[in-house]
């Protein structure tokens, strides 16, 4: 089968657009073909509970057992038991936006000392490759 992950209820899903974008959150219930019900719960994630369009979720590989319409408290629960946030944090996808934020939040003397860095490493592999040469 070509795809492995689907609109359901107990996806977690990060948020890809509007004011809650980069955040996870879990679909409650399925109301249409394009959209659904989803729930942070506000407490963990930060997101309220609300409709949205199917194609402002990017669907993560993450899918959690709750009833149809579960309560913030129960999906709070899960999430804590089975540890999701963290196992996202540890995917793929969870690294890079790490790195993105890192990145956006980093200032000008960060942004130098990591060129200065580079150029460090740069110049070392240049003396060994040279050393190796010569041999």
């Amino acid at each position: 089968m070509v795809f492995t992950k689907f609109v359901q209820i107990g996806r977690v899903a990060q948020i890809n657009y509007g004011e809650d974008a980069g955040k996870l959150c879990v679909i409650v219930n399925v109301l249409s073909l394009g959209r659904v019900l989803v729930d942070g719960p506000l407490t963990v994630t930060g997101v309220a509970r609300q409709k949205i369009p199917v194609k402002r979720l990017s669907l993560t590989e993450f899918v959690i057992k709750v009833p149809v319409g579960a309560r913030a408290s129960t999906l709070a629960k899960v999430l804590k038991a089975d540890d999701i946030i963290a196992k996202f944090g540890a995917s793929k996808v969870g690294k890079k936006m790490a790195i993105k934020k890192a990145r956006a939040e980093s200032t000008d003397f960060d942004r130098f000392k990591l060129m200065v860095a580079r150029k460090t490493k740069a110049r070392a592999v240049r003396v060994k490759l040279a050393g190796l040469r010569k041999q």
